[in-house]
């Protein structure tokens, strides 16, 4: 007998999310130094946090003896001011994922369904399915979101439709017409999340706020992760009608948003310098990538995030021969796309790095054949 036979079947099942690979294991298991590996596996920022959100998180470390503002009063007010919106349309977050699971807490039962892209964060799956949940999988043809089939796909039984826009894993971006045409078409008992977790690197991207504004059933997910560079601290938010989030808040665990972080987080949004900065280092590392990537015939899918994702052939092989050289990317077999590997965009030097390694790995697994 094991313990596995008192535990719930579905969670035994279960695949266990995977992150990318840590500098400091992968240091330990190939013999390098930490600061000889270049990590382009999680969308994180090259530039590291705003000197800004450093400051402040020095300074939050003298009260850390002090229980965080569990309301997280300052941050939400900020939040809420930038986007034009009251502090009660705003909830915080342990990372925006943790937004993801209050969600399924408020609107989820065996009874119910989740409707999501065939090529979306697999988080969906994993939180549909411990909340008892079906998970709806909709094909997204060409890697983007079908939202005319994704309507379509809703019944009586959908609570919520998660759009992530752009998407990660392949980065692509359904835009304003595709989004005001489907949610003409969304009923009243249907929660529609938009999670945009890279929100801030597009050009022009599609308004969705329009709606939260309007008081229609939306949430729409953001994070200090990404280009704001705290992906360590996990803070991340939500934005919807005062309604929803006043459940979402019941969801909630006191405390949820620790005092540095959100020190960090609200120091950083007044940096636009380095958001600014962290813009201009991914254009130039995606126009780097796309070129280099055509020169060598290498398929790969035009991103609007911080990432590509580039077809190689056998995706795994590829992740674990550029891993042994020093480089982790981040090989995609567990989103159905064994051929494929995502590439996040460095700092130039990192950027040139993962393709002399590409290079030197293709070469070699093409000369076994």
């Amino acid at each position: 007998m094991t313990i596995d036979q008192y535990a719930n079947k579905f969670l035994c099942d279960l695949v266990a999310y995977e992150p990318g690979k840590p500098i400091d294991e992968t240091a330990r298991e190939i013999g390098l130094d930490p600061s000889q590996i270049v990590k382009l596996a999680s969308n994180e920022n090259p530039l590291g946090p705003s000197p800004l959100a450093k400051i402040a998180m020095r300074d939050a470390l003298e009260e850390s003896h002090i229980y965080p503002d569990g309301g997280g009063y300052r941050l939400r007010s900020a939040i809420a001011e930038s986007f034009d919106l009251e502090i009660s349309n705003v909830v915080l977050g342990n990372g925006s994922n943790e937004i993801i699971e209050f969600l399924c807490h408020t609107f989820l039962n065996r009874d119910t369904e989740l409707i999501a892209a065939k090529h979306a964060f697999v988080v969906y799956k994993l939180m549909a399915t411990l909340f008892g949940a079906k998970y709806v999988e909709v094909p997204d043809p060409g890697f983007l979101h079908d939202l005319d089939a994704m309507a379509e796909a809703i019944t009586d039984k959908t609570r919520l439709v998660f759009i992530a826009n752009p998407n990660n894993p392949t980065g692509t971006m359904v835009n304003q017409a595709e989004i005001d045409r489907f949610m003409t078409r969304v009923p009243e008992h249907v929660i529609v999340v938009f999670d945009e977790a890279y929100y801030e690197f597009p050009d022009n991207p599609p308004d969705t706020l329009k709606y939260v504004k309007q008081g229609r059933n939306v949430c729409v997910l953001r994070t200090f992760s990404k280009i704001h560079g705290l992906a360590a601290l996990r803070v991340g938010y939500g934005l919807a009608s005062k309604s929803i989030i006043d459940l979402l808040q019941k969801a909630r665990q006191p405390f949820n948003v620790n005092a540095i972080a959100q020190a960090g987080a609200l120091a950083a949004m007044a940096d636009a310098e380095h958001i600014a900065k962290t813009r201009a280092i991914n254009r130039e590392g995606m126009a780097y990538y796309e070129t280099s990537l055509s020169a060598r015939g290498l398929e790969f899918i035009p991103s609007f995030a911080n990432f590509l994702l580039i077809k190689t052939g056998e995706g795994d092989q590829v992740f674990r021969g550029m891993l042994q050289q020093g480089v982790i990317v981040r090989a995609m077999s567990s989103y159905k796309l064994p051929e494929w590997v995502r590439i996040s965009i460095g700092t130039d030097a990192q950027n040139r790095r993962c393709i002399e390694v590409l290079d030197s790995v293709l070469s070699a697994i093409q000369a076994t054949k």
